[in-house]
């Protein structure tokens, strides 16, 4: 590991903004720390940076604890380059800004212009060195930014919601170059990020905040696929999320009977994707171990697909489907339909 950060605790005026947080962060890894505004992203990546001390707790850089001060600190932190939120531009050009840090730690000019010139290619900002930092696009700035931190050739970089605000060509356009230059540089990355489908697109392994705890950690298959309860399905983007009783391969939700592919007991929670639910105007003959008839409440267009939401024995459940599907059933509001669903598509937490 390159980065652990054990029981990690900070309040701030009486607030518990981290509350016994364990994050483990592999070496040449793309971790992503997700989860709500507010829920203490940007403080844990501030102790993970080593700007922010805890009140209690232990981080360790590549398996050595760091001291509270000191040179041994200093040197650590040089290691270490972060990329803020709001980056902020220094009064000059590019060049100027992305060398600051070079000339703190006494870089040879000779060396500092062909670093910045080389990391200005790297970042698709050739022929921007001359350019007045104060009239750079939102999109340039945080080029700048990520530039300024690369150029540090750091063990460990960290990036603070990059993506905020950016219009959408600009923010697809940014995270392509992060993961490009992840795979080129091999270099250790740790992104905070309120978008889950953000942390989709680019990282490997991360972890799920919320309120200062970490909910659920691991690989974003894991993630994704494995919900461990009620707000890690929601924050994924499950829906058809119910309260349901186990008993073994059913559930029951209400008076209706679900079956799944685990086995399990007591209370908790299933979901259903809405895209794995299958309609139909009559009953088909099929393997799937669910099949329901209902009355269809609403159709509301979602994107590229429409959300029919039917009626099936008093639960609302939401199917997917295709403007080509939607035509050829013909439904509306009061039709009559059947759904069916495989049982290994039921996700248990």
């Amino acid at each position: 590991m390159i980065l652990q950060m054990k029981n990690i605790r900070l309040t701030r005026e009486k607030n518990k903004i981290l509350n016994n947080v364990s994050v483990d962060v592999p070496k040449g890894s793309f971790f992503v720390l997700m989860g709500p505004t507010g829920c203490g992203k940007t403080t844990l990546l501030r102790v993970a940076g080593m700007l922010d001390k805890p009140d209690f707790g232990e981080i360790l850089f590549k398996g050595t604890s760091l001291p509270g001060k000191g040179k041994k600190l200093l040197q650590t932190r040089r290691k270490i380059a972060t990329m803020f939120q709001s980056p902020v531009m220094f009064s000059g050009t590019i060049l100027s800004n992305i060398a600051w840090g070079l000339k703190i730690r006494g870089v040879s000019q000779v060396e500092i212009s062909r670093r910045v010139e080389e990391i200005l290619t790297f970042v698709g900002l050739d022929g921007f060195a001359k350019r007045d930092a104060s009239t750079l696009s939102g999109g340039e700035r945080r080029r700048t930014a990520l530039a300024r931190a690369l150029v540090l050739e750091p063990e460990l970089l960290i990036l603070d919601e990059p993506t905020t605000s950016l219009d959408p060509e600009f923010k697809r356009d940014l995270l392509v170059r992060l993961k490009e230059i992840h795979s080129i540089t091999g270099t250790t990355f740790l992104m905070a990020t309120h978008d889950f489908t953000d942390a989709l697109a680019i990282g490997s392994i991360g972890a799920v905040m919320r309120e200062g705890f970490i909910e659920q950690s691991g690989s974003m298959d894991d993630i994704m696929f494995k919900p461990e309860n009620h707000f890690m399905a929601s924050f994924t983007g499950l829906r058809n999320i119910l309260h349901a009783e186990f008993i073994g391969s059913e559930a029951k939700v209400k008076h209706l009977t679900v079956a799944h592919a685990g086995l399990k007991h007591g209370s908790g929670f299933l979901a259903i994707p809405p895209e794995v639910i299958v309609l139909s105007l009559s009953e088909k003959a099929t393997s799937e171990r669910n099949r329901f008839s209902g009355v269809v409440q609403s159709i509301e267009r979602n994107g590229t697909t429409w959300d029919v939401t039917v009626d099936v024995a008093n639960v609302s459940l939401i199917a997917a489907i295709t403007t080509g599907a939607l035509n050829e059933l013909a439904i509306s509001p009061g039709s009559s339909v059947h759904l069916s669903f495989k049982a290994s598509a039921v996700h248990l937490f």
